[in-house]
This record gives C-alpha cells, sequence and structure tokens, in this order.
C-alpha cells in the first residue's frame, strides 16, 4: 500500500478529516443525538432505539469510540456510553473555524 501524505497537511485538517470519518455514517450520527439526549446510554438501550443489530450497534460504537468521540465504562456485563466532552469540544471548535473560513462570493462563483 502506498504511503498517505497526510503529514503534509495541517493537524487541524488532520483532526477534523478523522472526525468527520468517524461521523459519517447515518447510525453513527443517531447513536451521538441518542447520547447527546440521554446524556448516557447502556449498549442495549441503543439497540432498541436503532433499527440495527446488536453486533452492528456494537461496531459502530467502537468506531465512536475509537475516534474519541464517546467514552465507555464497562458495569459488569453492561458498557455504559456517553459523550466525550474533550472531544466533543474540539470537534465543535474545529468545525467552526472550518466554517468561519468561508466568505460568500456573491453571484461571482461558478
Amino acid at each position: 500500500m502506498g504511503q498517505t501524505k497526510t503529514e503534509q497537511f495541517t493537524k487541524a485538517d488532520i483532526e477534523l478529516a478523522a472526525l468527520a470519518k468517524a461521523m459519517a455514517h447515518p447510525a453513527r450520527v443517531a447513536i451521538l443525538r441518542i447520547l447527546l439526549e440521554r446524556r448516557a446510554c447502556i449498549c442495549g438501550d441503543i439497540v432498541e432505539e436503532l433499527p440495527l443489530s446488536q453486533s452492528t450497534v456494537s461496531q459502530h460504537l467502537k468506531e465512536l469510540k475509537e475516534a474519541g468521540l464517546i467514552q465507555g465504562d464497562i458495569d459488569g456485563k453492561k458498557v455504559c456510553y456517553c459523550i466525550n466532552e474533550q472531544t466533543w469540544k474540539q470537534a465543535q471548535q474545529l468545525l467552526d473555524a472550518f466554517f468561519a473560513d468561508y466568505t460568500s462570493c456573491g453571484s461571482s462563483c461558478c
């Protein structure tokens, strides 16, 4: 496999891309919405809310956790997930800065 050239991009761009990739599935967005609404949730409760199997939900939770958007605490056989506040704020700042860079070009664009 060829080398990626991510080292040629800014740290902010690399971080934003990783977070966007983690959120780039509607099931993951739905999981994040559930966690935002409930503040914390057991995996089984999330499965009940989505039209997906437990194994599929677990895979999406794994992706979100690896990206740092959520965190989970093991309580016996259950895992309770919640938003990782530090990463969530970082994602918000990265997205705010990204969108703030836009200035309208009026009708002269494409």
